[in-house]
């Protein structure tokens, strides 16, 4: 008997529906949970993602791709099963695919984060039968403090900075942290200045009026005088190379869940890491998982294999999904 969903060689395929859900290679029909590189790829002949999330994935993917998209809620029939994109809270536009057919429900998490972070739409957990679910910060060590909390160290950190003569050059990805970021940094400190990969996409979304303070793109005509003061908020790849050099004497700082472990933030040579996640801390999985009110989960990325034998010893039919998604990098994979 065919599972509604099964994992191929091109990634989750629905059968029924002759359908994938964010596949790695090219497909005819794809299903996007959201607009981050290993879940939306190019080369698919026809995608389906929220409305939000389409602006973005265009910009990416080029104006030839050919991609429709739905509200939140909407229901889609394909081949007479009923899929739903529901909020995920993990970027703008990011979305849990539902999928319905013959009375069994099946959830596809994507990407997620439970906190309300008030620049995305904020996480729904959704009944199903099985949940397909990441697991990018899967082990009890992960928990996130509040952002309120995050964001005034960060604010704090660029005051020192400035105060010591130093630029503050803050790594972030390019699309749903580095706007996050922007949403909460305080623009009376100093002025803003992005990367050119930062400012395209925060381009994109605030033309679908998402409120962010004013940046300054770098052009190769700034001069390092110009940078005095400021805060930079660039891709963690472009942080310690030839790039940063223009910006002057500068202290580096990275936002991110793994730097809840020192050697991390060594691993990076950033001198400052602030723990900041667009996915679910440890507390997070295991209440997103509760809500779904599923009986199996599969795990996905990240430590899959160590979250699904945790719930399968407190009640869960669970196993790890091996899949091709990278969760949260420090690198620029995903960004």
């Amino acid at each position: 008997m065919k599972e509604l969903l099964e994992l191929t060689d091109n990634g989750l395929y629905c059968p029924a529906a002759d359908v994938y859900i964010d596949p790695w290679h090219p497909v005819r029909y794809a299903l996007i949970t959201h607009g981050h590189a290993d879940h939306s790829r190019p080369g698919h002949q026809k995608y389906l993602c929220t409305h939000t999330a389409k602006p973005v994935m265009r910009y990416r993917l080029g104006h030839h791709s050919h991609i429709e998209s739905v509200g939140f809620g909407e229901t889609v029939r394909i081949k007479g099963v009923a899929f739903s994109f529901h909020p995920a809270g993990h970027i703008p536009g990011s979305a849990q695919i539902r999928v319905e057919h013959k009375g069994e429900i099946w959830v596809v998490s994507g990407d997620y984060k439970l906190e309300a972070d008030g620049v995305c739409e904020a996480f729904e957990p959704v009944k199903c039968h099985t949940f397909i679910t990441e697991s990018t910060f899967g082990l009890p060590v992960y928990r996130w403090e509040p952002q309120s909390v995050i964001f005034d160290q960060i604010n704090q950190w660029w005051r020192a900075n400035q105060r010591e003569g130093l630029v503050s050059v803050l790594g972030a990805y390019a699309l749903g942290k580095a706007q996050r970021l922007l949403r909460y940094l305080d623009p009376e400190i100093g002025a803003i200045y992005t990367h050119g990969a930062i400012e395209n996409v925060t381009a994109v979304l605030r033309a679908q009026k998402l409120r962010l303070p004013s940046t300054i793109r770098i052009l190769p005509t700034h001069k390092k005088k110009d940078f005095e003061g400021s805060l930079v908020l660039a891709t963690p790849g472009a942080m310690n190379s030839s790039w940063a050099k223009r910006l002057g004497p500068h202290a580096t700082g990275l936002a991110s869940g793994w730097m809840q472990l020192r050697g991390a933030r060594r691993r990076r040579a950033a001198d400052r890491g602030f723990v900041i996640s667009d996915h679910a801390d440890w507390p997070g999985l295991l209440e997103a998982v509760k809500a779904t009110g599923a009986a199996r989960v599969l795990a996905t990325h990240g430590y899959s294999d160590l979250f699904s034998r945790w719930l399968s010893e407190n009640g869960w039919d669970a196993k790890p999904l091996d899949t091709q998604f990278v969760g949260e990098s420090l690198e620029d994979e995903s960004s």
